[in-house]
């Protein structure tokens, strides 16, 4: 067994301590590229519309370099039970936060032709209300993470089912429109794969919120019914 010396058990900790920091950093950029892609959308920006897609590169950077930084702390302080957990867990969550990047770039492309196109041929669809769903689900998921409790991962968990059955009521409007008027394919396509983008951002603020409960009571609630999410929440 590899017992640790005060000055390493130290390191371990300030290391461990700015890859958390830095996690954080980042979903709040990835917030913000959400938030941007849909103000772009909604304000027929352009010029933040591309500051999007540009900014999914900084993602992609930081992806690569806390998930080395992760490795590295593994590697050289060879983390044990809790510690270990902690370090796996917080790979996964930067794998869902490179995801909810990648998301927000697909809503600012998808974004580009609506806002270039005639507004008579773009289908009038509330996507707002939903996105601000998301987005604070994940805001939620990432303080849960920072203050390692548990109490929001239910209500994280209802929410993502609402999310989905608003993307499945916007699904359904988007198919009436194209079907009464085929001049709005297009854009109703283009409009659902922003929709879908959204609903893919609720899954993955979902996870993030799952891998806080095994991070914090060591319990594997990926795949479990909301009730039995509930249940398992109320007994920790």
């Amino acid at each position: 067994m590899i017992t640790m010396n005060k000055h390493t058990v130290t390191k371990f900790d300030d290391e461990l301590d700015e890859i958390q920091r830095r996690i954080l950093l980042m979903a709040e950029y990835v917030r913000s590229q959400v938030v941007d892609a849909l103000d772009g959308l909604t304000g027929n920006d352009m010029t933040l519309i591309e500051k999007v897609i540009q900014g999914d590169k900084l993602v992609n950077k930081e992806e690569m370099e806390l998930d080395e930084r992760c490795i590295q702390l593994i590697a050289r302080h060879a983390p044990q039970a809790s510690d270990l957990r902690l370090v796996m867990t917080m790979m996964q969550m930067i794998t869902d936060l490179e995801r909810v990047g990648d998301e927000a770039k697909k809503m600012a492309k998808a974004a580009r032709p609506i806002v270039e196109a005639e507004s008579a041929f773009v289908p009038k669809i509330e996507l707002r209300y939903v996105a601000n769903m998301a987005i604070e689900m994940l805001s939620s998921a990432m303080d849960a993470f920072a203050r390692q409790d548990v109490s929001a991962t239910v209500e994280i968990a209802r929410k993502d089912k609402e999310v989905d059955a608003i993307f499945k009521g916007i699904l359904r409007q988007l198919a009436t429109f194209m079907m009464e008027d085929p001049r709005l394919i297009t854009r109703s396509l283009d409009v659902l794969f922003i929709a879908k983008a959204i609903e893919r951002i609720g899954d993955h603020a979902t996870n993030i919120a799952e891998y806080v409960v095994f991070m914090v009571k060591g319990k594997d609630v990926r795949h479990s019914t909301l009730e039995s999410l509930e249940q398992q929440i109320e007994k920790s």
